[in-house]
């Protein structure tokens, strides 16, 4: 297989853009990666378009990425529409990857958007049960849950162990929202820029099990886009980040003896970088709530299980720590556009393996690691998409 790079990144801020459809986010952000990358248009041979909640949210279904892309110079390139829950961009990503490590093509652009409709909270929380199982949804919390109910935060605020006792210390999880508030705070495309107290998140209305508002990430309206080239490829600029590992994997969540989906796409991810966890400076992972943060730790071999506390309260996670994790905010802070986080996460580390992240930047970052998760099926995640970045 080719040498994969991202030479071109581009991305809006992250927030309630009342005023503006998708259409207009989706132009920003590719206008700025195909600038970013000195790339013409005319070059580029593929779009791959990550979306999740457009069929939903305002009955655009099947045509997605043809209609946010319509007034752009890339229309005529086939393209992709990729629809895979909250991992839909970084999905994408991993096709868009495919195509050119592959030989398909020598340069493809890869998008993420999203735009919610805050003021109907029926149909996002429609958006967000979506990403399970419907008919588990109705046999655990009744036949109209998945229409009337946000019920996905009551299986992510779920912590109790076999014994039935809390897993997460809720002083710990109110420290993953600040530091992340914090990081946050730095970002100018985040959501959420102020900086927030351990007292502030805990006493935030609590929404489902341990978790409180802060301690779960907002919706937000955003898009971003990267432009992926062939390593020989001259017509783009030089630099960027080398794609060391791509994977997607999906869980099955009705077999308790296979091992965790994100725990075996890492694995697969560390073997095809020739890396290990131990060589990371840097990382972007699915933090929708600070408990999700705290439990992917383990999975993706950062700590042993049960050792996340150390990670947090040493700050060893925090910027100026040993591995930053989320320097964006994450989905805590930066948002949570889902079919856009995915790759915001991915630009957020190009940023960073280029130096360009000003006063959250990682000073050592060489390379990278990215966690995007999917979905839920039962005991698993619906989807996972690992990528390691080198400068």
């Amino acid at each position: 297989m080719r040498d994969v790079w991202i030479r071109g990144t581009g991305m809006t801020r992250f927030a309630r853009h009342v005023d503006r459809n998708a259409r207009d986010l989706v132009e920003e952000a590719v206008a700025a990666a195909l600038r970013d990358a000195h790339v013409d248009p005319r070059d580029v041979r593929a779009a791959y378009v990550g979306n999740a909640a457009a069929g939903l949210m305002t009955g655009q279904e099947c045509v997605r990425g043809q209609v946010v892309l319509r007034r752009t110079a890339l229309m005529g390139v086939p393209i992709v529409n990729v629809e895979n829950a909250c991992a839909s961009a970084s999905t994408a990503l991993h096709l868009g990857w495919q195509a050119v490590a592959g030989g398909i093509h020598d340069c493809v652009v890869v998008v993420g958007y999203e735009k919610i409709d805050h003021r109907d909270r029926r149909r996002t929380d429609r958006v967000i049960n979506g990403t399970m199982d419907l008919a588990e949804v109705a046999e655990l919390f009744g036949a109209q849950a998945g229409q009337e109910r946000n019920v996905y935060v009551d299986v992510l605020g779920a912590s109790v162990d076999e014994q039935g006792r809390d897993r997460y210390d809720r002083e710990l999880l109110a420290l993953v929202s600040v530091k992340n508030r914090l990081h946050g705070s730095l970002n100018p495309c985040a959501h959420h820029q102020e900086e927030v107290t351990v007292e502030q998140v805990l006493s935030s209305p609590r929404v489902g099990g341990v978790l409180t508002r802060m301690m779960c990430a907002p919706l937000s309206d955003g898009a971003a886009c990267i432009v992926l080239c062939a390593a020989g490829f001259g017509r783009a600029r030089s630099g960027g980040a080398r794609i060391a590992a791509s994977v997607l994997s999906s869980g099955r969540g009705d077999d308790m003896r296979r091992r965790f989906s994100v725990g075996l796409a890492a694995r697969r991810a560390y073997e095809m970088a020739g890396i290990g966890p131990e060589d990371l400076d840097v990382v972007e992972l699915y933090d929708a709530t600070a408990q999700s943060e705290l439990g992917l730790y383990p999975h993706l071999g950062l700590c042993a299980d049960g050792d996340w506390a150390r990670l947090v309260r040493d700050r060893v996670t925090w910027l100026g720590g040993r591995l930053p994790v989320n320097p964006s905010g994450g989905l805590l802070a930066r948002g949570h556009p889902i079919g856009a986080t995915g790759l915001a996460q991915v630009v957020e580390l190009t940023w960073q393996l280029e130096g360009r992240c000003g006063a959250r930047q990682v000073p050592t970052a060489r390379l990278a690691l990215a966690e995007n998760t999917g979905g839920w099926m039962g005991t698993d995640v619906a989807a996972c998409c690992i990528h390691v970045l080198q400068a």
